[in-house]
């Protein structure tokens, strides 16, 4: 009996019906998506390509991506990649997927590093770390023979000078998952020095392929630690924004959260204490050490905390101004905090 048949046309209409049933709450988008990264089109081509069958790898690939999403997985996880701003990262299970909230989260970092560099605070962490890289990479020199002078040449090919880097202002991000802020920060403004950090040793591994593939390793430096214990300590105080999408959400609300953000995405990442501000007290309490005068500390939270966190950074001193955020639906959800001047 001849193999059935399943062109881009009847598995996308057979795709979207099933995850409608299933409740996705977007059958269509995630039909696209999936159908994307199984057959490695883009979302206009599969349009264009109604009628092509599916070989067998794609169509193997299209129904246990289906499978996932019908169970409730996160269609990030079951890609392996989501769009973030203007780059695309690499998402795996056990690192928290970006949200499109946090947009607004390095809308408010890039302010600062624009304040940054009015005010002239540039480095060159860069260039430091890009000669430290090529001396390691460098090959160990041989010893000097008779026999390896005489093989050298007057007329050898002169040593290459590389073009200086740019340079920028520091920051700081804390808890960087997949790279999508520290990264963001890297590739819209060229030079910033960011330096990042997380707890997970999954998510510094998971960051540091999405900067190597993004070619920003001279600029996004990612350290495993708590807070900022890995930083060096001679670049405290000199951070001109301090930025992080901490874990915020009241340990009693975590529970509630939709089974596809709770049931896979990681605690680690989600559960922020008691009142959900566990972890920004102490960002708080790092601020003043990190941030150079007038420095930034920018923190995406909940809405039902957030303006308790300005609260107690008012509280705090040393701060010439404190502010809460929408994001895209209006909610508050970024708090916004400039140090005193020098």
């Amino acid at each position: 009996m001849e193999a059935e048949v399943w062109t881009i046309r009847r598995i996308l209409d057979w795709t979207v019906g099933y995850l409608e049933r299933k409740g996705d709450d977007h059958p269509r988008l995630s039909a696209e998506w999936l159908l994307s990264n199984a057959c490695g089109l883009t979302r206009v081509e599969i349009y264009m390509n109604f009628d092509r069958p599916l070989v067998a790898e794609e169509l193997d690939r299209m129904r246990n991506g289906v499978r996932r999403r019908g169970a409730g997985e996160p269609l990030q996880y079951v890609t392996g990649e989501m769009p973030f701003r203007h780059i695309v990262l690499r998402c795996e299970r056990g690192v928290l997927i970006p949200r499109p909230e946090t947009e607004i989260l390095v809308d408010a970092a890039l302010e600062g590093v624009d304040s940054a560099i009015v005010r002239g605070e540039l480095f060159n962490d860069a260039e430091e770390h890009a000669l430290a890289r090529e001396a390691a990479e460098k090959p160990a020199p041989q010893e000097e023979t008779d026999a390896t002078l005489d093989a050298e040449s007057d007329d050898s090919e002169p040593e290459v000078t590389r073009e200086p880097l740019p340079v920028g202002p520091r920051v700081l991000e804390v808890g960087c998952g997949t790279g999508c802020i520290a990264l963001s920060i890297a590739s819209e403004r060229p030079g910033t020095n960011v330096w990042a950090t997380d707890l997970s040793e999954q998510a510094v591994r998971l960051s540091i392929r999405n900067r190597d593939a993004l070619r920003l390793g001279d600029f996004v430096h990612i350290r495993e630690c708590d807070l900022a214990s890995a930083v060096p300590e001679d670049l405290m105080g000199t951070f001109s924004v301090l930025v992080s999408n901490p874990p915020y959400i009241p340990s009693a609300v975590v529970p509630t959260l939709p089974y596809e953000v709770q049931g896979f995405e990681p605690g680690l990442a989600l559960d922020g204490g008691a009142d959900g501000l566990d972890v920004f007290r102490r960002l708080l309490e790092l601020a003043p050490r990190v941030l150079a005068p007038s420095g930034m500390l920018c923190v995406e939270l909940f809405e039902e905390n957030v303006h308790a966190a300005r609260d107690l950074v008012l509280a705090q001193g040393g701060w010439a101004t404190a502010e809460v955020r929408e994001d895209l639906t209006h909610r508050p959800r970024v708090l916004v905090a400039i140090r005193e001047g020098a």
